[in-house]
C-alpha cells in the first residue's frame, strides 16, 4: 500500500514514473518559497494559508484547513472517528487506505473494473458505509467522475471525501467538488504537483465546517511550515490561476502525444483526464523497460490491477518519445 513512484524514479532512470509537472517553476513561486525561508525563524501562522484557500474556493475560512500536502490530510480523516465501515473506491491512490489501517480500520474495498472504462457505480458501495474515499481524477486510472456521480454518494450520517490532487491538471476543472458547500462532503487537494513543489508540502482540505473543525482541532500544531505557508498563498491567489490553466493544457497536449504513441503501437490504455496514463502492454514490461533505463510507475500495488499494468507519468513530447521507443524495443523482445 505504501509503494510509491518516487521509489521506482531513482538511479538516473528517465523518469516516467512520478506525477510530478516536468517543467521550471514560476519566478513568483520561487520568490515566494524563499521568503517563506526567511519567515522560519519565527513559529508558521497558517491563517494566511487558510483565508487564501477560502478565496480561491469562496467559502469562509472555516470552511478551509491548510495540510502538510494531501498526505497529512488523509490521517486526519483516518483518525477523525470510530469509523464502523469506511469504504475506498479502487483502484486509486493507496494512502487513504493505508492511513485508515493504521488508524486501526477494517477498509472495505469497492472496485472500479476495467471492462466498464473504470467507471464509478454509486450502487456498488454499500449503504451502511459512514465513509466513501475516492479520487478524482483518480490516481492511477485517470478517470474524471462526474460531479453527479460523487454528489450521489452522499447519504446523512456519511461523509464522502473526494481527493482532488490532480484536478488542477484538468482545464477549467468541470468537476471539481472544492465549490460545492453541500454538508458531509469534504475535498482535498495538493498544490505539490502542479507546480513541483513534492518537497514542501502543502495541499490543503475544504468542505464541511463542522469537519474541518474536528479536523484542525486534530491536527498537530505547525504541521504547515512557513514555506509551505508561502507556496498556498501564492498558489491559490487570481494571480496564480492563468499559469494553472496553462500548465494544464500544455498537459493535455503531453497526454495525447503519449497515448497517440500508445495507440500507434496497439498497446491497451485508459482514456485519461490526468497528467499520467494507465497502460496494459504485458506482464514483465515494467521490469524490462527499466533495464534500458526507464521508470515507469508498477501497478500491481494498486488493488484491483495486476503486473501487466503499467502507470505512465505524463512528460514533454521529447520525453514521450524516448519512452516510446524504447517501450517498441522492449515489446520486440518480448514476441521474439
Amino acid at each position: 500500500m505504501r509503494h510509491h513512484g518516487d521509489v521506482e524514479a531513482r538511479s538516473g532512470l528517465l523518469d516516467l514514473a512520478v506525477n510530478v509537472y516536468s517543467g521550471d517553476r514560476p519566478d513568483w513561486l520561487d520568490r515566494a518559497l524563499h521568503d517563506g525561508i526567511a519567515d522560519a525563524a519565527a513559529y508558521p501562522d497558517p491563517e494566511p494559508a487558510r483565508r487564501a484557500v477560502a478565496r480561491r474556493h469562496h467559502r469562509p475560512p472555516g470552511e478551509a484547513l491548510p495540510t502538510a500536502g494531501a498526505a497529512e490530510a488523509f490521517t486526519l480523516v483516518a483518525r477523525l472517528r470510530p469509523w464502523r465501515r469506511p469504504v475506498v473506491v479502487h483502484p486509486q491512490f493507496t494512502e487513504p487506505h493505508a492511513a485508515l489501517e493504521q488508524a486501526g480500520h477494517t477498509v472495505t474495498t469497492v472496485l472500479c473494473r476495467p471492462e466498464d472504462g473504470f467507471a464509478l457505480d454509486p450502487a456498488a458501495v454499500p449503504e451502511d458505509a459512514d465513509l466513501v474515499m475516492i479520487g478524482n481524477p483518480t490516481n492511477p486510472t485517470g478517470v474524471l467522475h462526474p460531479a453527479a456521480t460523487l454528489r450521489a454518494l452522499r447519504r446523512p450520517g456519511r461523509l464522502v471525501v473526494v481527493d482532488e490532487a490532480f484536478m488542477d491538471a484538468v482545464p477549467g476543472e468541470p468537476e471539481s467538488l472544492a465549490d460545492d458547500r453541500a454538508g458531509g462532503l469534504l475535498v482535498i487537494r495538493s498544490l505539490t504537483k502542479h507546480w513541483s513543489i513534492p518537497g514542501i508540502r502543502a495541499g490543503y482540505v475544504v468542505g464541511d465546517p463542522d469537519v474541518v473543525r474536528e479536523l484542525a482541532r486534530a491536527q498537530t500544531p505547525w504541521s504547515l511550515s512557513s514555506p509551505a505557508v508561502a507556496a498556498t498563498v501564492a498558489c491559490t491567489a487570481a494571480e496564480a490561476l492563468p499559469e494553472a490553466l496553462s500548465r494544464a493544457r500544455r498537459l493535455t497536449r503531453w497526454r495525447e502525444f503519449l497515448q497517440e504513441g500508445l495507440a500507434r503501437q496497439g498497446v491497451p490504455f485508459v482514456p485519461s483526464a490526468a497528467p499520467f496514463v494507465l497502460a496494459r502492454p504485458g506482464e514483465g514490461v515494467h521490469g524490462l523497460l527499466r533495464e534500458r533505463g526507464v521508470a515507469v510507475r508498477r501497478a500491481d500495488t494498486f488493488p484491483g490491477l495486476d503486473g501487466s499494468w503499467i502507470r505512465l507519468a505524463v512528460r514533454p513530447p521529447e520525453t514521450g518519445r524516448r519512452f516510446l521507443d524504447a517501450l517498441t524495443e522492449v515489446r520486440a523482445c518480448a514476441t521474439a
